[in-house]
This record gives C-alpha cells, structure tokens and sequence, in this order.
C-alpha cells in the first residue's frame, strides 16, 4: 500500500454512500480501519491491488467502477 499523490482517483465515497454503508461498515467487510478508508476516500491513500478489488467487492462494483487512473503528466 502506498501514499496518494499518483493519478489513482476514486468514487469510494459517493458509491459507499449510495450502499447504504458507514465507514465503519465498509472498513470491516474489507478488513482495514475506519482511517484507511477515510484516507482512501480522500485520496491521501493508494490501496493495494487486493484491497482495491475488496473494496469494489464490498460496494457491489466493479473494479473500474470504483477506482480510476489518470495520468499526472
């Protein structure tokens, strides 16, 4: 796992909302803390692979529904 500041994006925050799913919730089902998920939400956190492809499990959606990549450049 790895600090934010790349062009990884994502909707963790608007889809967790649209689920029903506190941060509590959502920190639980993926087997982080509730401070992960706030720092992902924020975009100050890059998950790894796994916990990227748990987090879409866990909202029901796919992969590139929940993160995205740009291109700083």
């Amino acid at each position: 796992m790895g600090k934010g500041g790349g062009g990884l994006t994502n909707r963790v925050r608007e889809l967790r909302d649209e689920s029903g799913l506190t941060q509590q919730q959502l920190a639980d089902a993926v087997g982080v803390t509730r401070q992960t998920v706030i720092a992902i939400e924020r975009n100050r956190y890059s998950p790894s692979l796994e916990v990227a492809f748990r987090v879409a499990l866990a909202l029901g959606s796919p992969i590139g529904e929940v993160f995205a990549y740009r291109d700083p450049r």
